[in-house]
């Protein structure tokens, strides 16, 4: 560098640090907003991000789109080679009522389907059992056989549409009734496309629909994995979720450590079990929330990606790049939907989705207006398909990959949440593992105690909400939308429904079996390959449920307080 040069260098250092005195100067006479300056999940925010906040090694932690890290996104053209798949969560009273939607939903544009299953489904009972007396067919869809399944998937072509099944502890069974109706369709098994989320370990962490102790469901989650390598592998065996600890109350670096130290977990298990890593972990997937803190959100995927690429290749030895890549659904906030003023929702909604897109996602899911009401109606769920549609088509945001890369906010938030989630891996290590963790109620004592935290910001009116603490209307006014209501016939004809199939099935075969799944939580048999066969027996969800309670016990939830 020549004399002149480096006096030009050292003359523009002074004006910038004489420039930012000047600032601060200035921020320090100014008044500010009487406003709480932190994230949506209390972090400090500064005024103003610099070079100094946003260190960065660009080809060590940010790269190009398709290449390792995948800060940048996990395929070289994103969106301009191939948008999102467009999902939207379906799911309510009769199989043969969600079929209707779904063909309403792929009649307007929904690129995948998303399946959402009523209470007594997620916790493993049948429609009959007394312990669903009342909640048959309310906040999702009753499946109790391959014959329900059967229904549901009627007339739609199950090799050419990617179906995501939001189960977990029931996962394994639910899905052996989907690849049974694909066969009953004549569909080969290797056809078929979609997601089973069956991540057990979130459930005992945030959202409590479980069957079994930890040990036997990892065991099946393996099962699953082995299984459908072979014989499903287009299937995404396991969808690792941080949306439910969002939703439980967990700040976005609590997201993303818990969410990535239970998609460690089960690589582990996998691995433990004979497989090698690069034969299963190209069919994990990811399902994160997208909540309303616009940047913090677009931070949050980029560090998912990092870290998870990170962790694959030096940690667990992955060779196949395609391990190394986090592929991800999104899903827009629910908690973040407010009962009061409804229609401000679809504006909430939109802000998450974006947030998604700029972030990279990989699939989406727009959350209807009302559903903190009630299950979405036609209208709204169009509005909310339309949502996404006009992101695509209109706005302009798919032309560039990670746009908003270089940012100094951007690139310091990403590299805070990589560091908070860095600090919970250490902490869970210290403790033992997750399962451990979980049994001593540790990483549900964080999630409680930051849903605290932000439920007294809200009700202090430090964190505000349009609506509810700020811009408040007459609390006696009604929502004037319509409200998706569920005919309470459903349950009385879902049950009639079971008692012709148990009349009509070969009991014989039903026993043998449930009697073979007994075998093979003894043996060591591969689960899901029973499971499959029970299917096209008819055996109904609480028939093998129960089976898988009686040999392994269920989980009993920890004191956390």
């Amino acid at each position: 560098m020549s004399n002149i040069e480096t006096e030009h260098v050292k003359n523009a250092s002074v004006k910038a640090v004489d420039a930012r005195a000047t600032w601060e100067e200035a921020m320090r006479g100014a008044k500010l907003r009487d406003a709480e300056f932190t994230s949506i999940s209390g972090a400090p925010r500064k005024p103003l991000y610099t070079p100094e906040d946003a260190r960065v090694d660009y080809a060590n932690d940010l790269g190009y789109p398709g290449q390792f890290p995948y800060t940048r996104g996990v395929h070289p053209t994103m969106y301009r080679g191939r948008l999102w798949t467009m999902r939207q969560f379906a799911g309510f009273g009769s199989a043969q009522q969600t079929n209707e939607r779904f063909k309403f939903l792929l009649d307007h544009g929904t690129t995948g389907l998303s399946v959402a299953f009523d209470f007594p489904t997620l916790m493993g009972y049948d429609s009959d059992s007394p312990r669903s007396l009342g909640e048959v067919g309310q906040v999702g869809v009753a499946i109790s056989s391959l014959a329900d399944m059967e229904v549901l998937m009627d007339g739609i072509p199950m090799g050419d549409v990617s179906t995501s099944m939001t189960i977990n502890g029931p996962a394994p069974i639910l899905l052996a009734f989907y690849i049974a109706c694909g066969e009953k369709q004549g569909v080969d098994p290797k056809l078929l496309r979609g997601t089973v989320q069956n991540d057990i370990l979130k459930e005992y962490e945030a959202q409590h629909a479980w069957l079994v102790e930890a040990e036997p469901a990892l065991r099946m989650i393996t099962d699953v994995m082995e299984y459908c390598s072979e014989h499903v592998p287009q299937w995404n065996t396991i969808s690792i979720s941080g949306y439910h600890i969002r939703e439980a109350g967990s700040t976005a670096a609590q997201e993303l450590a818990f969410t990535l130290a239970n998609g460690m977990e089960y690589v582990r298990r996998g691995v433990a079990a004979g497989m090698d890593v690069d034969e299963f972990a190209p069919r994990l997937s990811f399902f994160f929330d997208a909540h309303l803190d616009f940047f913090e959100e677009i931070a949050k995927f980029r560090a998912a990606r990092r870290i998870w690429a990170r962790k694959m290749r030096d940690e667990f030895g992955a060779k196949n790049p395609k391990s190394w890549m986090i592929r991800f659904h999104t899903q827009t906030a629910g908690v973040s939907l407010t009962a009061q003023q409804p229609e401000n929702n679809i504006v909430r909604t939109a802000v998450e989705a974006l947030a998604a897109v700029l972030g990279g996602t990989q699939s989406l899911h727009t959350n209807s207006m009302d559903e903190t009401l009630a299950l979405p109606t036609e209208k709204s769920v169009k509005i909310a398909l339309r949502t996404q549609q006009i992101l695509a088509e209109e706005i302009e945001v798919t032309h560039v990959a990670d746009p908003l890369a270089g940012s100094y906010f951007v690139e310091a938030e990403t590299n805070r949440l990589e560091e908070e989630a860095e600090a919970y891996f250490a902490e869970i290590d210290r403790r033992g593992g997750v399962v451990p963790s979980i049994h001593s109620g540790y990483i549900q004592r964080e999630i409680h105690h930051s849903a605290v935290i932000y439920q007294r910001a809200v009700e202090k009116g430090t964190k505000k909400v349009v609506g509810v603490n700020q811009h408040v209307e007459d609390v006696d006014a009604a929502p004037e939308i319509e409200i998706h209501r569920i005919d309470p016939a459903v349950e009385s004809e879902q049950r009639e429904r079971l008692a012709a199939l148990r009349a009509k099935r070969d009991d014989a075969v039903v026993r043998s079996e449930l009697d073979a799944i007994r075998s093979a939580c003894k043996d060591g048999g591969n689960l899901l390959e029973r499971f499959v066969s029970a299917a096209h027996a008819y055996c109904t969800l609480g028939e093998i449920a129960e089976v898988l309670r009686e040999e392994f016990g269920e989980f009993h939830e920890p004191s956390i307080f």
